[in-house]
């Protein structure tokens, strides 16, 4: 057995414990996918990321939930991007790209008046594909009511790096109610069995937020509830580019909440703009330092 130190951030908050956490592992090229799934299952996190060296990209990152790798993480990369930074490893570089399995990303690092590191990561063009499942299954496999979900907008898998399922919800007061039951959800995701799914709505608790969400995650993954998500919210501002405010030509700043309900509110900068007949997706946040773990694993 070896002893791996893994980096606890939270991301999407500067407030430790709220937002999302993700374990960092600086030292991924000398492990095994073997001992990286083990560490992600060990730790516990939806995902742990372990920044490998890359012969396309400024670097590479590895992303794991409990049950499998992931092409792509928001928070897990915003956690180690915040955490090399600060710890000397990327120098003075501001602009950097990283190889995902979702493709070779960019991302810019600025700081604010108040010093702190904000971190801007470009996603994959967004695609979309329709649901032809129950939708009365499917909000009760969330714990609501058919007609909770909005009947103007459609009801969605989208992706720019990670397939979610997007439901347009009609009141925030509904958020609260939700029960996810997760194990039902492939067998009613038939195009997507593997898909996490993804409610928001337009109204919000905080005056400053656009939009509202929750992240329940695919049972396959070993977790629950994603708290605050990066690759979600990203594909959620496409979706309001495409579907809600299609009549807009200009790009959106768009301020996404989340993580409310479970105590683990956070924020995500989401900005589109439009790109001929698709979109470009950014999105923004931080991340904060909480402590230090260590795991055991098989050597």
């Amino acid at each position: 057995m070896k002893s791996v130190k893994v980096y606890h951030y939270d991301a999407f908050s500067k407030v430790p414990d709220k937002g999302n956490p993700a374990g960092v592992v600086l030292n991924g090229d000398e492990l095994t996918d073997k001992q990286m799934q083990e560490i992600a299952f060990k730790v516990g996190f939806n995902e742990t990321a372990f920044p490998v060296k890359s012969g396309e990209a400024d670097l590479g990152i590895r992303f794991f939930t409990p049950g499998h790798e992931m092409n792509l993480c928001g928070h897990a990369t915003m956690a180690t991007v915040y955490a090399l930074k600060t710890k000397g490893l990327l120098g003075k570089k501001t602009d950097l790209t990283i190889e995902t399995r979702a493709g070779v990303l960019p991302i810019k690092l600025h700081s604010t008046a108040k010093k702190e590191i904000r971190i801007t990561m470009n996603q994959t063009a967004p695609i979309f594909e329709a649901f032809h499942g129950s939708k009365k299954d499917l909000a009760h496999s969330i714990g609501l009511e058919e007609n909770d979900i909005h009947d103007n907008f459609p009801i969605l898998y989208g992706s720019t790096g990670t397939w979610t399922l997007l439901i347009p919800i009609k009141k925030l007061e509904a958020f609260n109610r939700m029960k996810v039951n997760n194990k039902n959800i492939p067998s009613i995701l038939k195009e997507m069995p593997k898909s996490s799914v993804h409610p928001f709505c337009m109204e919000a608790y905080d005056e400053e937020a656009d939009m509202h969400a929750r992240h329940f995650s695919s049972p396959y993954s070993g977790t629950v509830e994603d708290a605050v998500t990066g690759t979600a919210s990203g594909v959620m501002g496409a979706y309001y580019a495409k579907y809600i405010r299609k009549d807009t030509k200009d790009a959106l700043k768009l301020v996404v909440e989340q993580g409310n309900e479970i105590g683990r509110d956070g924020r995500v900068g989401v900005q589109v703009s439009k790109n001929g007949e698709s979109y470009d997706v950014q999105i923004t946040g931080s991340a904060v330092f909480v402590n230090e773990l260590n795991v055991m694993i098989k050597d």
